[in-house]
């Protein structure tokens, strides 16, 4: 296996163990992925379930759970390395191991101890495949209208509800499922409760799979709740602490993993771009001689040098235990709408032939559209960042989702970046 050269702006992130999972990822998505991406993109409505499998063989579900459960405990930077390296060659592949690391995240900081000792092993081999369902169809990502509800029936809680856009909602067997435990005119902050449901308990139903625009082969659909009796053990954390876990979550995890899957796709724009336009006659010569080209090219390398930095940044900072709230936000929604915009230039420079499905350059930019919505809309992004640059001016400290989450008992700062690949 031969050790890649990373990107130079990349060197005070990366360690020499990087440096091996960031190859090891490379070599498993030519190998094991790219054979794939034909097929999936040619079923729409199909779900892929293999790639998930091969995934959990190489204990990657396990990256950030702690060695004492059988995980990598690798951290962030390496987490983000898995997802960006696998979305340059699939943003379903990518968005398969996404989605399941967010609910770990939840279960690693609020889970109680029996909990966690007999559910993360199962997460570190990969026979636990989790899922977040927040989501609601009528109210999107708005967490305060949410109408699923839990009634306590004086031995377990009853739960009734739709989730849509669940990731990886047709493959998990584990759901952290976020619902309404208060009276109607109780805070938001104190009216929801996280639970964990089997995918096989009675009353819960996956609704059939239907493609989308973009991302063939990972499954983000719609699951019902049907009076699902939920045993008090099964309350991940505290009753009334759901907003804290559904919140955390998405900034601490959601948004990071959403930032790498657009730099992926980016970076396959930029390279898919320079491939076309330095092989395409022109005149007498080729596109990539023509000036007006360069100029494009030059702006496209640009954006990606900079969503590449901000996204390790924040990552890293992550891992280091700094508070990284506006950072996170920073690189979800700024690499989403540079990545976007490279890709809407890599359509113009391919013209027809960029809506053609002989030029990979069309999945990649359909599976763009798909990172700017989850965790967050960019008004929603733009309005916490600028909600934060207002605190900051008045001198007062918000409760933010970094601090909540890193209040927790379990939290600490990954200072080992050993990784086992």
């Amino acid at each position: 296996m031969s050790m890649p050269t990373t990107p130079a702006t990349l060197d005070r992130f990366i360690t020499p163990a990087h440096q091996a999972l960031w190859a090891a990822t490379d070599d498993f998505a030519t190998q094991e992925i790219l054979p794939r991406v034909d097929r999936m993109e040619s079923a729409p409505q199909r779900v892929n379930r293999s790639i998930a499998r091969s995934l959990a063989g190489r204990g990657w579900f396990g990256v950030t759970v702690p060695e004492a459960f059988g995980g990598m405990q690798a951290g962030h930077v390496a987490k983000t390395i898995l997802i960006h390296r696998l979305a340059r060659v699939s943003g379903a592949a990518a968005a398969i191991l996404q989605a399941g690391l967010i609910p770990v995240t939840a279960l690693d900081y609020y889970g109680t101890e029996d909990q966690r000792t007999t559910l993360m092993p199962g997460v570190a081999d990969g026979s636990v495949l989790m899922s977040i369902a927040v989501t609601e169809p009528d109210q999107g990502g708005h967490i305060g209208g949410m109408h699923s509800a839990a009634e306590w029936d004086g031995s377990a809680w009853v739960l009734t509800g739709i989730k849509a856009h669940v990731g990886n909602s047709h493959i998990a067997n584990l759901h952290v499922v976020i619902a309404r435990t208060a009276p109607p005119g109780t805070r938001t902050s104190k009216a929801l409760t996280a639970f964990l449901v089997r995918a096989n308990q009675r009353g819960v139903d996956v609704m059939r799979h239907t493609g989308k625009l973009g991302l063939r082969g990972f499954s983000f659909g719609q699951i019902s709740f049907d009076r699902v009796r939920v045993l008090p053990e099964n309350v991940l954390g505290e009753v009334g602490q759901g907003f804290d876990v559904a919140q955390s979550s998405s900034i601490l995890c959601g948004r990071p993993n959403l930032s790498a899957v657009s730099l992926g796709l980016h970076e396959t724009a930029v390279s898919l771009t320079g491939q076309y336009v330095s092989n395409r006659p022109r005149y007498n010569g080729k596109l990539a001689d023509l000036s007006v080209i360069r100029e494009r090219l030059g702006r496209m390398s640009a954006r990606l040098i900079t969503a590449r930095i901000l996204t390790y940044h924040a990552v890293d900072m992550l891992d280091r235990g700094l508070s990284c709230d506006a950072e996170l936000i920073a690189a979800k929604s700024l690499g989403h709408d540079l990545a976007s915009r490279t890709g809407n230039d890599a359509m113009e420079l391919h013209a027809a032939n960029g809506l053609d499905a002989d030029y990979p350059l069309q999945r990649v930019w359909r599976d763009m559209q798909t990172t700017y919505a989850p965790a967050g809309t960019g008004e929603v992004q733009r309005r916490r960042l600028a909600e934060n640059l207002l605190e900051e001016e008045a001198g007062t400290k918000a409760r933010t989702p970094y601090s909540v989450l890193h209040s927790r008992p379990h939290a600490a700062p990954v200072t080992d970046q050993t990784v086992s690949i």
